[in-house]
């Protein structure tokens, strides 16, 4: 942390009464601009919201003061940046100075609630583990992402997405538990439904793991106050027959990633569809109205933002891509988890694994 950053920790009672949102304005593609831009729209849409901004203080002044957010954002000058390119151990080695570091130490601090950042994944996880450590019994943390679906919420969860490739039983037991806590804190579900991601619904179907895990995770189902659906196959995952999906990081990445292609090779289709004569022009005029709830329905930006899962601090990760809407959902999304005292719920659920009669808090 530079000093001008220490200089500036006394301006934090301003920020009293507030839920306060610790953001890294560095790292994504369209920069600070985009994401002071983020900040301002849920501003105006949230009286209780306030800011820790990380980056260059002199960039970042102007756009602030632009958007009179003076009063809610203090501003953390951090002069290095993590870029998407830098490996996470270095990053681990020399990124002290960097708005990414200071924007997770804020939330170890107990400055904040949350932290949001656009920035490098990989790196993004590293320095969240390094300081704010797993949550003790957690072996590998997860990324939750939000998943458009069939369900009355709009959504699905799944996890993990990309935080590690590798996942065992006990592993997935815990994503599990960790699924549910996010679907009931974060999306208000009281008893959220989980499935297992596998190449068939059929039990006898699988690897090893899946089979143990798909056992543990049944057990687990009655002592948690969630409802275990089994085995679910890729075609569920925006179906209305689950909650939350769970699977290994290597899985769930690749899904994804197949699932973000073809929603964008989708709506090239429609859009030469509509261009390709008059007639269809026409048509694509008279659907406009439905194209549009289509488009809202669907847009990515509205979702935007994955949860690390199992750490001792929520951390949300934005899309590197995004605008001042992805980033204006990213803080919606750590301001709903950071109102349901998420970390601490999450922790008291995985608390209770293997213990007897002992269970989270009943007003989780």
């Amino acid at each position: 942390m530079s000093d001008a950053a220490d200089i500036q920790a006394p301006k934090l009672p301003a920020l009293s009464g507030r839920v306060v949102i610790s953001v890294d304005a560095m790292g994504g593609d369209a920069g600070p601009a985009a994401v002071v831009a983020g900040i301002a729209k849920s501003a105006a849409k949230n009286p209780d919201i306030a800011f820790i901004l990380h980056g260059p203080a002199a960039e970042l002044r102007p756009l602030v003061e632009k958007r009179k957010l003076a009063s809610r954002v203090v501003i953390r000058d951090a002069s290095g940046v993590v870029k998407m390119d830098d490996k996470p151990s270095q990053v681990m080695r020399h990124g002290k100075d960097t708005s990414m570091w200071a924007t997770i130490q804020a939330v170890e601090k107990g400055e904040a609630s949350v932290a949001v950042s656009c920035g490098n994944t990989g790196a993004l996880m590293a320095v969240s583990m390094l300081r704010l450590r797993k949550i003790e019994g957690v072996n590998r943390p997860a990324i939750a992402c939000l998943w458009p679906s069939r369900n009355p919420q709009g959504f699905n969860i799944m996890l993990d997405v990309g935080a590690d490739i590798r996942a065992d039983q006990q592993d997935l037991l815990q994503y599990a538990l960790m699924g549910m806590s996010y679907a009931r804190n974060g999306m208000g579900l009281k008893r959220p439904r989980v499935g297992l991601l596998n190449v068939g619904t059929e039990e006898h179907k699988g690897r090893a793991e899946l089979k143990v895990a798909h056992d543990m995770i049944q057990d687990a189902a009655a002592k948690n106050d969630f409802d275990f659906v089994g085995f679910v196959e890729g075609g569920d995952i925006p179906s209305d027959r689950v909650d939350v999906i769970v699977t290994d990081g290597f899985t769930g990445n690749i899904a994804l990633k197949t699932g973000e292609g073809t929603a964008k090779l989708i709506g090239q289709f429609l859009r030469e569809a509509f261009k390709h004569t008059p007639l269809s022009r026409l048509a694509a005029l008279l659907a406009l109205t439905s194209l549009k709830r289509l488009n809202k329905r669907i847009d990515p930006r509205r979702v935007n933002g994955g949860v690390f899962l199992g750490l001792n601090g929520t951390v949300v990760k934005s899309h590197g891509g995004a605008d001042a809407t992805g980033v204006s959902a990213a803080i919606k999304l750590a301001f709903t988890l950071a109102q349901s005292r998420f970390s601490e719920r999450l922790a008291a659920r995985l608390a209770s694994v293997g213990h007897a009669g002992q269970d989270a808090p009943d007003n989780e």
